[in-house]
């Protein structure tokens, strides 16, 4: 067998293995995803509480700058005085961080979804591969990953380029604006450069979603010869399988042919179907069918049943209903009730002609009642659905 290849790797990946991968760290991923809803969610922080953060962080300024006597002669003063600047800064950037850190932590949903790993922070000493590391240097993934950041710098470069162009009026005139005025101006000024700057990364992050997603399940796809393996070893060899299966038919068969003997009468089409037929004396319910079968199981019953010399009675409708009908150890319909009886009835009289007990040979059945719908090969059961049964039991 040809070794496998990349190109033979046609089949995608099964269950088992995309949950193999999964346990290994092997996820789906996009930095560029990742990267573009934290800075946007960063930005949009930006532009709606910026203003109040360069309000505390001026005020702040203004009130480290500023001393009094008390506060330069007191270090324990000057210290609660910084501390006091401290928390007062941080607490106005807190709701700011924690937006960011909320998306960090939400934006793997977005591609992967969350995913815990012991293997992924095991060693792999095959990673310090010089080979390894120039193939991948060298590799079709290496070569996107560059054309990704050249398209980066050129977008987002140009994007800049635009943003400052168009807002240099703007800047300029900050130095005639009062300082309570110009803080938050400035401070817009800034998240809107930045949020188009950031908008810019939408494009790329649009694309390299989808294709991480294609890469990754490009990458795990699998040979026929793996699908073949792995199912063997998870559902078993199917000629195993199907050889097992073969075996139980067969002895299913035997177990079958073991009851023609005993059976009362065997009703047949006369060499497409045979059906065997037991009514046991003192037997509940109707009659059952102990063996059925079409050609070469049909044959083998009547050879069974002239061998052990069961009587055997030419019914061709009559055999085909019970055939379509019934499957082994069934009863027969009730719509058969009537047909059956007669054949048990002239069963019963050959029995008792070859005993003595009944002198004049009994008159074979000619017009059995059996119902157009029962059998298979009538037009009016093919009109209601029923198709004559092809199968060998």
């Amino acid at each position: 067998m040809a070794e496998d290849s990349d190109a033979e790797r046609t089949e995608p990946a099964s269950e088992k293995r995309l949950r193999q991968a999964r346990e290994d760290g092997d996820i789906p991923r996009s930095r560029e995803v990742a990267t573009f809803t934290v800075l946007m969610t960063a930005g949009a922080g930006l532009w709606m509480m910026g203003g109040g953060i360069v309000n505390t962080l001026s005020t702040t300024l203004q009130r480290g700058l500023s001393l009094d006597r008390e506060q330069i002669y007191n270090p324990n003063a000057l210290i609660e005085r910084i501390g006091a600047d401290i928390a007062g800064v941080l607490l106005a950037c807190l709701p700011l961080a924690g937006a960011v850190m909320l998306m960090m932590l939400a934006s793997p949903l977005l591609i992967g979804g969350w995913n815990f790993s012991a293997k992924a922070f095991m060693p792999n000493f095959g990673k310090l591969n010089p080979m390894r590391g120039l193939g991948n240097m060298v590799s079709t993934n290496a070569l996107i990953e560059l054309l990704k950041a050249v398209a980066k710098t050129l977008l987002v470069g140009a994007v800049a380029w635009f943003v400052v162009l168009s807002q240099k009026d703007a800047v300029i005139g900050l130095v005639a604006e009062p300082f309570g005025t110009a803080a938050p101006h400035l401070g817009g000024l800034i998240a809107k450069a930045f949020l188009t700057m950031v908008g810019a990364l939408g494009a790329i992050a649009i694309l390299d979603g989808p294709y991480q997603m294609w890469h990754h399940a490009d990458k795990l796809k699998m040979t026929r010869q793996e699908v073949i393996q792995e199912s063997k070893e998870s559902d078993g060899n199917p000629q195993i399988k199907g050889k097992i299966r073969q075996l139980q038919r067969e002895m299913a068969r035997k177990r079958m042919m073991a009851n023609v003997p005993t059976a009362d009468v065997v009703v047949t089409n006369p060499t497409h179907f045979a059906v065997a037929l037991k009514y046991g004396e003192g037997q509940r319910g109707a009659p059952r069918v102990v063996a059925k079968g079409t050609d070469e199981v049909a044959a083998k019953i009547r050879e069974l049943a002239k061998e052990h010399k069961v009587a055997m009675l030419e019914a061709p409708a009559l055999a085909r209903a019970l055939y379509k009908h019934t499957d082994i150890d069934d009863e027969i319909p009730e719509a058969l009730y009537s047909a059956v009886a007669e054949v048990l009835a002239y069963v019963y009289q050959l029995r008792a002609y070859s005993k003595g007990t009944l002198d004049q040979y009994p008159d074979r059945p000619q017009r059995l009642q059996v119902p157009p719908e029962m059998d298979p090969f009538n037009p009016a059961s093919q009109k209601a659905g029923n198709r004559p049964g092809t199968g060998t039991h």
